[in-house]
């Protein structure tokens, strides 16, 4: 078999490579147990049989499945770990929860800038980072971080070193009285695909977060696209 390719518009072993890996989690396909044969997932799916054989490729690449000659293909015993990340609904929820499991942080890029058009209100000049989080080396989020710039330099090593928020948090004299973010579902994109080593179009949670001070100036915006898998949101409901 030859080597996938991650790249291109929507392709359908992508996809269907997403659902069977939902079916592994949800043990549909428990640890141990043989995947249908590529007919009849090609036949289950509505997918040509070379589109089935791609989507298995791929999980098979990505430590999902093993093939065995002669066998068949298995869902193996220990899966892939992908961080998990709870929806938290507080801020100092959500500050405690990069304090207490910290991400590996790459960045892509730092600049300095406006908040993107949708949210700008003033002037105001933001450091701009893009960054990877990984969590024992697998990426799980890009994002996109913007802090007032004024605020970003009185602790600008600590902000490139951390995550954002517990450090704007420890900062004196910065207080946020208003937090916001918004979760909405989409498929990857290219870029994202890329960084966080999904297929083009697998599903993927988008959070935007905005903070304000007390005058309603944006301390703090991002936006942060999860694999997935990843996500858990977890609601208690009122009875």
């Amino acid at each position: 078999m030859g080597s996938i390719d991650r790249s291109g518009k929507a392709p359908k072993y992508g996809v269907l490579a997403d659902t069977f890996r939902q079916r592994i989690r949800r043990g549909i396909w428990p640890p141990g147990s043989c995947l249908p044969s590529l007919n009849e997932l090609a036949q289950e799916f509505g997918v040509a049989r070379l589109t089935a054989r791609q989507a298995v490729q791929l999980l098979v690449q990505d430590g999902w499945l093993q093939a065995r000659q002669g066998a068949g293909t298995f869902v193996m015993d220990v899966l892939p770990a992908v961080k998990n990340i709870k929806v938290e609904t507080s801020l100092q929820a959500l500050s405690d929860m990069y304090v207490a499991t910290p991400p590996e942080i790459r960045t892509i890029s730092e600049t300095v800038g406006p908040l993107p058009p949708g949210w700008r209100r003033d002037d105001t000049q933001y450091a701009c980072l893009k960054r990877v989080h990984s969590d024992k080396g697998i990426p799980y989020c890009v994002i996109d971080v913007y802090i007032d710039l004024e605020l970003f330099k009185r602790a600008a090593k600590r902000f490139r070193e951390r995550a954002a928020i517990p450090v704007l948090m420890s900062l004196k004299n910065c207080r946020v009285v208003r937090a916001h973010q918004t979760l909405t579902v989409g498929t990857a994109d290219e870029d994202v695909a890329t960084l966080i080593d999904v297929p083009v179009n697998a599903p993927v949670a988008f959070v935007e977060r905005a903070f304000e001070d007390a005058s309603g100036h944006i301390v703090y915006f991002a936006v942060v696209v999860y694999r997935g898998e990843a996500v858990r949101l977890d609601i208690s409901l009122t009875v």
